[in-house]
């Protein structure tokens, strides 16, 4: 799509990173999918990219809200998540007439209410405040048809799940989910009913892995005893960086 290839192209991309070549032609096809990629692979536009060419078709200038349904849900952990994924869809859909908005807690729900009033056909949002806006009927999702669960298996540890089980009822029944982390796979077979058809599987590791963790060590002792520390501490450490501390 010339939209979208511009849209890349401008932000100096040339090829597709592992996760992008396994995930964006199931989600073009519609299946369901899970996928893991570490931080960096370009996960985010795996799902971004395909959800804006699906749902261009039903691209317009029109000002009526009614032709600005909500097709498009991606639900994150966190606000900070949230916001960097909404500035995806709006960074690779910028050629494109599909609305999208962000909304979170923590800030007023207002303008939210506002933007949802206007319609919008790509939404991003955390859990929590995406349930305020459907208790307070400010939000419509029976026009989705594509969920995505960014970092599902952090949802999970956060205690979102009933949350999620909860915002997933009204979907329309052919609606399709992608998740982007495997541990979300028990929870998510354990809901299959009311959720998803069974999914695809991607699993995709960097190109470079991420540094590994390192040990730190503090140890206090008086000062007047600190070289006798120093000593003991170097000649019996095993880190291969030690951090040392005296008062």
């Amino acid at each position: 799509m010339p939209e979208l290839l511009r849209a890349v192209a401008e932000q100096g991309y040339q090829e597709p990173t592992p996760i992008q070549l396994q995930a964006i032609p199931p989600v073009l096809q519609r299946h369901d999918l899970m996928g893991c990629a570490q931080t960096g692979t370009g996960k985010t536009a795996g799902f971004t990219l395909p959800i804006l060419q699906l749902l261009a078709p039903q691209a317009n200038t029109s000002p009526s809200p009614a032709r600005h349904p909500v097709r498009a849900l991606i639900l994150a952990p966190t606000r900070e998540l949230a916001a960097q994924v909404e500035e995806s869809v709006r960074t690779y859909g910028k050629h494109l007439a599909l609305r999208t908005t962000v909304v979170y807690g923590g800030v007023d729900i207002g303008p939210q209410i506002k933007a949802l009033h206007a319609g919008v056909e790509i939404l991003v949002a955390t859990p929590g405040r995406l349930l305020d806006h459907l208790h307070q009927k400010t939000l419509n999702l029976s026009r989705v048809e594509i969920l995505v669960l960014d970092e599902g298996d952090r949802m999970l540890d956060m205690g979102f799940f009933p949350d999620i089980k909860r915002i997933l009822r009204p979907f329309r029944p052919d609606g399709k989910t992608c998740s982007s982390r495997p541990r979300f796979r028990k929870k998510c077979v354990g809901s299959r009913r009311t959720s998803c058809t069974p999914p695809s599987w991607l699993k995709s590791r960097a190109a470079t892995p991420p540094p590994t963790s390192s040990r730190m060590r503090s140890t206090w002792c008086p000062h007047c005893e600190s070289a006798r520390c120093l000593r003991t501490l170097s000649a019996a450490g095993t880190c291969a960086r030690r951090w040392y501390l005296s008062a």
